[in-house]
């Protein structure tokens, strides 16, 4: 139960001293069993947390299966093609995407095979039963380490935006890490030490000047991971979505409590402390250092936009080819400024290959990169 997390917490404090905020969501989120995303408590859409572009519908993977489709192409249609997603979920995604690639995109989905990458049980047997139609198409990995594939597309879907975060606090002209200690029965935050080796040089990349007491958060572990997701494919492309900003808007001097958010029942908690494993930790992505990391690890920049640009590129065949009510309501939510269209944006990187020509869901971008 989650009651029993807060004591494990309390006793790791207790023996070690005040622990990185980083450490917190860690342990919050994928704890072996008690962890919100480990123990398969996280719930999406209506009657759950938190909505995602998938719970609009089956649009959103439709679309995504033209991107695919099209990366397919422009690889020159390989007989063995892998279509590799991290943060599947209840496996919604992969089924929009894998039905959309069988009735639009026949060729391209009888050479393409499904790998999900997923470390939890418990969601796999969830993604095993709701693709049970697309048997022998689909198959798992614990781990990155484990896929290597010649010619492939790693997707996500509001993956980055989970990944534990240092928080940091600029006082006294200095960045100290936020560590979290006991106070009672009360998880409460504390000033740490400068901060210093890695963290250090990710925070001397933060604009100044700032305000005094400024809060915000830097994610180390997307560096990692996009690393990690490079050396998945020896040649292919990389699609990225999520929410968050580049770095000049990421670390306004206005934005003085950072984008860290705790959610449950679709509403915002106040405290981020309360509650670990009960509720949902997330903080907006960073895209410039993103990008930057991708450079490092021989990817390169095909496209950054925001979504609503992205679903228009991809939306403009689509709907000439004819479309129903319900697609064209759910177009309407993933494109629009107020809702999803401008909060979450669309990254696509490539290994090994240079695209004849942009690709289609880029084709409005206004931004072609973000630094």
């Amino acid at each position: 139960m989650p009651a029993e997390l807060s004591e494990i917490i309390r006793s790791e404090i207790t023996a070690r001293g005040a622990m990185p905020f980083r450490r917190f969501m860690e342990r919050a989120l994928y704890h072996a069993e008690f962890g919100y995303y480990a123990s398969g408590r996280a719930r999406i859409g209506r009657h759950g947390d938190f909505f995602t572009n998938v719970s609009v519908g089956p649009l959103f993977g439709r679309l995504l299966a033209r991107q695919i489709a099209e990366m397919w192409r422009v690889l020159d249609e390989p007989a063995e093609f892998t279509i590799i997603e991290q943060g599947a979920h209840g496996g919604e995604l992969a089924a929009d995407v894998l039905g959309g690639l069988r009735e639009i995109f026949p060729a391209c989905s009888e050479n393409a095979c499904y790998r999900i990458v997923e470390p939890f049980p418990k969601l796999e047997a969830r993604q095993r039963e709701r693709l049970g139609t697309f048997a022998g198409k689909v198959g798992w990995s614990r781990g990155l380490e484990e896929v290597r594939v010649e010619i492939g597309v790693h997707i996500s879907n509001e993956l980055p935006d989970a990944f534990p975060v240092h928080l940091v606090k600029w006082v006294c002209g200095k960045w100290r890490e936020q560590m979290v200690a006991r106070q009672g029965g009360r998880f409460v935050f504390s000033d740490g030490p400068p901060v210093a080796d890695e963290l250090g040089e990710a925070c001397a990349r933060i604009p100044a000047p700032l305000p005094e007491g400024y809060v915000t958060e830097v994610n180390l572990a997307a560096g990692v991971w996009i690393r990690e997701v490079s050396a998945t494919m020896r040649c292919g492309f990389v699609l990225a979505v999520d929410y968050g900003f580049p770095r000049h808007e990421y670390y306004a001097p206005t934005r003085t409590a950072g984008t860290l958010s705790a959610y449950a029942g679709h509403r915002r908690e106040p405290d981020v402390l309360t509650r670990p494993g009960e509720i949902d930790l997330t903080a907006h992505v960073e895209f410039d250092s993103l990008i930057e990391s991708a450079a490092s690890a021989s990817l390169g920049l095909e496209g950054f936009t925001d979504q609503h640009h992205f679903m228009v590129g991809l939306g403009m065949e689509h709907f000439a080819e004819g479309a129903n009510a319900a697609e064209r309501r759910a177009f309407q939510t993933l494109m629009h400024p107020q809702f999803m269209g401008t909060a979450f944006k669309a990254v696509a990187f490539s290994k090994g290959v240079t695209p004849a020509s942009q690709l289609g869901g880029f084709r409005f971008a206004r931004n072609a990169a973000a630094v």
